[in-house]
């Protein structure tokens, strides 16, 4: 069993050192982090009116989150496993004496690691704040927190749908489809079409409703389940469609 579990682990640190090397080494994540940070500002400043407030805090910074890592998250991991199957090196991947979970894991671990290098890279805009008032910094770090799990949901959907579509334009399309579902479903908007019952429940559901509470400083149990669940289901999902690719 240690051996096993040895060559699991090594698999995963070499498959995550790649995946980053593939990121960095090449324009990739600098386009996606300056991109995602333009289109951040952008929403923060001119939508959200961050200087008309008057309050010094993040929350026009919060509100945009969701709906950014909606686009661009399976825009970075859309390609993870679509690539390995367009450039055939799929099977060479999956002959590694390793289980399908090291694999996957080391996968998402580099896709997720871009995606926390580009929200730590927005801190300017909290010292910022801090410079200018007063804010709570704790129900900020709370909010940052839960922010990178749920940019970690995102990427889990399309890490698992880039393994079951092989190709990239239709998983980043898959993608982006599903996270909706899971972002809408916390929508006043979709309650209202619902009976008070049925609109709590598909609640429960959206990524977007356990991150509102963060937003307020409020620290909730079941939002940190439910994210670390919803990862591990969706990575479950990405591992069965890999055991299936090597089954084949």
């Amino acid at each position: 069993m240690n051996q096993s579990f040895r060559q699991a682990t090594n698999a995963l640190r070499a498959v995550y050192l790649r995946e980053l090397a593939a990121y960095f080494l090449t324009p990739l994540a600098y386009v996606f982090i300056a991109i995602f940070l333009i289109a951040l500002g952008a929403f923060t400043f001119q939508i959200g009116r961050f200087f008309d407030t008057n309050q010094a805090d993040l929350a026009p910074f919060f509100l945009f989150h969701p709906w950014l890592y909606l686009v661009f998250l399976p825009a970075i991991a859309m390609r993870l496993w679509a690539d390995e199957a367009r450039g055939g090196t799929l099977e060479l991947l999956l002959t590694l004496p390793a289980p399908s979970w090291s694999l996957v894991l080391g996968k998402f671990l580099a896709a997720w690691t871009v995606a926390g290098a580009a929200l730590l890279l927005t801190t300017p805009m909290w010292i910022s704040v801090a410079w200018l008032g007063k804010p709570d910094n704790a129900a900020i770090a709370l909010a940052y927190a839960m922010s990178f799990l749920m940019a970690g949901g995102y990427l889990a959907i399309a890490c698992a749908l880039s393994a079951a579509a092989g190709n990239q334009v239709v998983a980043f399309v898959l993608s982006v489809a599903v996270g909706f579902v899971f972002t809408a479903a916390g929508l006043p908007l979709v309650a209202s079409a619902f009976g008070p019952g049925l609109a709590e429940a598909l609640a429960s559901f959206s990524l977007l409703t356990h991150f509102e509470a963060a937003q307020h400083g409020v620290l909730e149990a079941r939002a940190l389940v439910f994210y670390i669940g919803f990862i591990a289901l969706w990575l479950t999902f990405n591992a069965i469609w890999v055991s299936a690719r090597k089954g084949g």
